[in-house]
């Protein structure tokens, strides 16, 4: 492992799952970590304030920041991958943004990932491309007024077959037309390091051209997505790349765990896990601006 500061979080998500949720942030507090994200983790868009506190409890109780969560994204175990551009569950993202807004803020957390929504038999592209413009303005809004960030995130067609947006040029494609054409600024893109690999990216060398545009970064190991060293990745090479081109945020650990998730963190020497503020003042990664020319599929 190079010694570098990158600051690294744990996905609760798809980590610790052995654990009811409450437990896991203590899991992860005991295997060194100071940080967690998560997927939405519950079944409404607004669940009852009662389980927003226990959830929010169990974070803080464990002495642990949040510091990346998903907006609703509808039921992932049965194949959705996000609400925003299906116009029978746009309502439900949109009654999910200022709860999950304002559940974010609760505990510090300043990066929001919208997933894009797969697409919908019977409804043309342009129409769900609307709808998904639309409602990210939305979510961007929301946002900006406690400081966060909305992220977007391409996802690998090998297993999400119906999700339009699978290459890192396409998501920053829609990251520019929203902060050029709908002026928002607070929007970046999720560089989720697995998905890209497996779609054939070089994510070393989008590490080296597009670093300091990245809001937020996740990985796993190519192709099984387990814990780094698991498959043919080279991390120490990857990893150093980040902290070279200037990245300060988290790197998210968004990996299936091979055998039990206590064990699988031997890649990562204890010292690295602890994490402390993610940027400096006034360096959030979605403020950096492009010149990069925005694509007509987009619009």
């Amino acid at each position: 492992m190079p010694g570098d500061p990158l600051r690294y979080d744990v996905n609760l998500s798809i980590l610790f799952t052995e654990l009811p949720l409450l437990e896991r942030p203590a899991a992860a507090a005991a295997a060194g970590f100071t940080a967690v994200e998560l997927w939405w983790p519950f079944s409404e868009p607004d669940p009852p304030e009662r389980d927003l506190a226990a959830l929010r409890r169990a974070i803080t109780d464990a002495g642990t920041q949040l510091v990346g969560l998903n907006f609703d994204a509808g039921d992932m175990a049965a194949g959705d991958r996000g609400l925003l551009s299906r116009p029978a569950q746009s309502a439900r993202f949109r009654t999910n943004i200022d709860v999950a807004v304002d559940f974010a803020a609760s505990l510090g957390c300043t990066v929001l990932n919208a997933l894009y929504g797969n697409t919908e038999p019977g409804v043309s592209q342009s129409t769900q491309r609307e709808l998904a413009t639309e409602n990210l303005v939305l979510a961007a809004r929301s946002a900006s007024r406690v400081g966060a960030t909305v992220v977007i995130e391409a996802l690998n067609s090998h297993e999400n077959a119906r999700y339009p947006i699978t290459s890192s040029r396409h998501a920053l494609e829609i990251v520019d037309y929203l902060r050029v054409v709908h002026q928002v600024s607070n929007i970046a893109f999720l560089a989720d390091l697995y998905h890209l690999a497996r779609m054939g990216e070089s994510v070393q060398r989008l590490v080296e051209q597009h670093a300091a545009r990245f809001g937020h970064v996740q990985i796993a190991d190519v192709p099984g997505r387990g814990q780094p060293g698991t498959g043919e990745l080279d991390w120490d090479a990857v990893l150093t790349a980040l902290t070279r081109h200037g990245y300060q945020g988290y790197v998210g650990l968004e990996y299936r765990p091979v055998g039990p998730s206590a064990d699988s963190f031997d890649w990562l020497p204890r010292a690295h896990r602890a994490a402390g503020s993610p940027n400096p003042a006034g360096t959030n990664p979605a403020d950096v601006s492009t010149t990069e020319p925005i694509e007509e599929s987009v619009r």
